[in-house]
């Protein structure tokens, strides 16, 4: 199964900063294509759902500290890039 990519405004914002700072973006895209395709990440992605405010949010591991959240809705196959960044990045604000 292939899901549909929807991309908010802060994931987009995220991609421009990421590029900024000199990030491979084809690794972020290559992580993209596996989880939209439904294909197995190897387990150093650290491929997880989130809890508390954030419960229906996965975020997955670009490299160490760059990460990617998302969220699938199954039923409808829809795939959306919530935002990318490092560990403050995303969850200091």
């Amino acid at each position: 199964m292939i899901y549909q990519l929807k991309k908010t405004s802060q994931f987009k914002a995220s991609v421009k900063l990421a590029k900024k700072r000199g990030l491979n973006i084809n690794l972020l895209e290559g992580i993209i294509e596996k989880l939209r395709t439904d294909t197995p990440l190897g387990v150093k992605h650290k491929n997880h759902q989130l809890s508390g405010q954030f419960k229906d949010i996965w975020e997955c591991h670009i490299q160490p500290d760059w990460l990617l959240l998302y969220l699938k809705e199954e039923n409808n196959l829809v795939m959306t890039l919530v935002d990318t960044g490092t560990h403050s990045d995303i969850f200091k604000k």
